[in-house]
């Protein structure tokens, strides 16, 4: 598995079984499908394939665990029998014993690991665990309207509280990863999401983990461009996505890792002739 630390940012390349996701709802319920985009995914540049079979976005209707698994399983076997390493995006129990069973190389769960009966399948198992902070705490994302301070103050203790929870459980500390959330998992207002972006450096100085973002084709930027369509978001999304590599993300989660892969050449090709 490529390692967190690296010379660029780990890239999580996303497929949605779904059907509400905000950006492709139902383009990738076929397993042949998603499997093709997935393949298509890593031949671009991306690391680690993310599967997500239930849509956290605020209009999406909620997915029984058993329907989870039934979109996750051929598409988790058959990457793993290829060598893809595998996220897991879900914040159901059940799915992510699933998962870990499965051999996932990472857990990425919007609710940050809240269940402590959980937390002795964590710490016996391998992979890694992708801790992300929202505001609602539990479930899909919600319209709550907050400030950048009150959203900071909230996203601080948070981790502080969740990090010494799964490490007091026997979960290594070198096992996490985490996420400060973006659009409406932080706040209604736009600017939050640009403040906290802002503030990668900081969350990463405070307690000493990757940091992962995810703020491809999501609201926030929508409301900076004035870009009515997610597909429509490309380069807004490339835009935040080299700032947060640039500020200090670890793990970047997107839609099109061939745009970031080549933007971060690029930068790199940049760096190199400034320093010649």
């Amino acid at each position: 598995m490529a390692p967190i630390a690296a010379s660029r940012p780990l890239l999580f390349g996303i497929v949605n079984l779904t059907a509400d996701s905000f950006s492709d709802g139902g383009r990738f319920l076929d397993p042949a499908a998603a499997l093709a985009h997935a393949r298509a995914l890593v031949a671009g540049g991306a690391d680690v394939v993310d599967l997500g079979a239930a849509a956290s976005n605020i209009d999406a209707a909620a997915v029984p665990v058993e329907e989870e698994i039934r979109r996750l399983d051929p598409l988790l076997s058959a990457l793993k029998s290829e060598g893809v390493a595998v996220s897991v995006d879900s914040f159901a129990p059940a799915v992510q014993r699933f998962a870990i069973a499965r051999g996932a190389d990472f857990l990425n769960d919007i609710q940050g690991f809240p269940e402590p009966a959980l937390y002795p399948d964590l710490a016996a198992a391998g992979c890694r665990l992708i801790v992300m902070h929202a505001v609602q705490g539990r479930g899909r994302a919600q319209r709550l309207d907050l400030s950048a301070d009150e959203v900071w103050d909230h996203i601080v203790a948070f981790f502080a509280e969740r990090i010494a929870a799964l490490e007091r459980a026997g979960v290594a500390r070198e096992r996490l990863a985490i996420d400060p959330g973006m659009g409406f998992f932080l706040s209604s207002r736009p600017e939050v999401s640009f403040r906290v972006l802002n503030r990668l450096g900081e969350l990463k100085k405070i307690f000493g983990l990757p940091v992962m973002v995810s703020v491809s084709r999501k609201s926030f930027l929508r409301a900076a461009t004035g870009r009515g369509s997610p597909d429509a978001l490309g380069p807004a999304t490339l835009a935040a996505e080299l700032y947060a590599a640039e500020h200090g993300a670890d793990l970047i989660r997107t839609h099109d890792p061939a745009a970031l892969a080549d933007g971060l050449r690029v930068t790199a090709a940049l760096r190199i002739a400034a320093d010649s």
